[in-house]
């Protein structure tokens, strides 16, 4: 399936490593000049190297995306670069755990706050697009409870479905659609899952068991349905909370 991405011009955050670089390189495998930002400019440089590889323009920058300003520069900056945005994933998060007022808000500014700044500040070229998709990574988290240490992470994550709702019905009728995709547990290297099999392994093989499926995702089968959603094919999708986790959710969505 042809998902007419090609040519089109995206921005991940938080796109150097899991999930946030696997979006990225999907997008580029479908053609999508692809700008990214995360923290470690090592990471982000290794990584804008290899999408140029892939024959797609790139772009990256270091930058934390709490700071609004920051980030209003990196959207900017990244537009110029790319000649204009179609498409803005916001996939960085605080992996904030705990009910603390540090780790709350933490979450806050960066699970939720990044998403809403971020917006603001591509509106105005995802509007130009004549065809701008906007998604936010969220979580399962958002959606079902699993226990008081994951009150910071997952109260944050459960705000981004109405906030991205309301932005959906209130950008429709300028062309730009907005959802939000909640990714079930996922195994990568480096990552919570990864650290956990290290340190727990009991607990690890615990939540592997809890999946249906009998294993966690790999950050591949999230991009798709991300590159999917973000795509021209999706074009009558919007406002939705697409949850990617093999099951392991019990919740009926109605």
């Amino acid at each position: 399936m042809d998902l007419h991405l090609k040519g089109k011009r995206a921005l991940v955050t938080g796109g150097s490593k899991g999930i946030g670089r696997a979006i990225a390189f999907g997008l580029a495998a479908e053609g999508c000049d692809v700008a990214i930002c995360a923290r470690n400019a090592e990471e982000v440089a290794a990584t804008v190297a290899e999408l140029n590889v892939c024959g797609v323009k790139a772009h990256g920058a270091s930058v934390d995306v709490a700071e609004r300003a920051a980030l209003e520069s990196f959207v900017k900056n990244a537009a110029a670069a790319l000649g204009g945005l179609d498409i803005l994933v916001c996939n960085a998060s605080a992996f904030a755990h705990g009910a603390g007022e540090d780790a709350c808000r933490a979450a806050f500014d960066v699970d939720l706050m990044h998403t809403r700044n971020a917006c603001e500040a591509a509106l105005p070229w995802l509007e130009r697009s004549g065809a701008g998709s906007i998604i936010a990574i969220s979580s399962i988290s958002g959606s079902e409870d699993y226990g008081y240490d994951s009150v910071s992470y997952g109260t944050m994550k459960a705000a981004l479905f109405f906030y991205v709702k309301s932005l959906a019905r209130h950008v429709a009728a300028k062309g730009v659609r907005a959802n939000v995709v909640s990714p079930g547990t996922t195994l990568f290297d480096g990552g919570f899952w990864d650290r956990v099999r290290l340190s727990d392994p009991k607990s690890f093989e615990a939540n592997v068991a809890a999946n249906p499926l009998g294993r966690m995702a790999r950050p591949e089968e999230i991009a798709d349905a991300v590159v999917f959603l973000a795509s021209p094919r999706a074009s009558f999708i919007s406002g939705t909370n697409l949850v990617v986790d093999g099951t392991l959710t019990m919740r009926v969505q109605g």
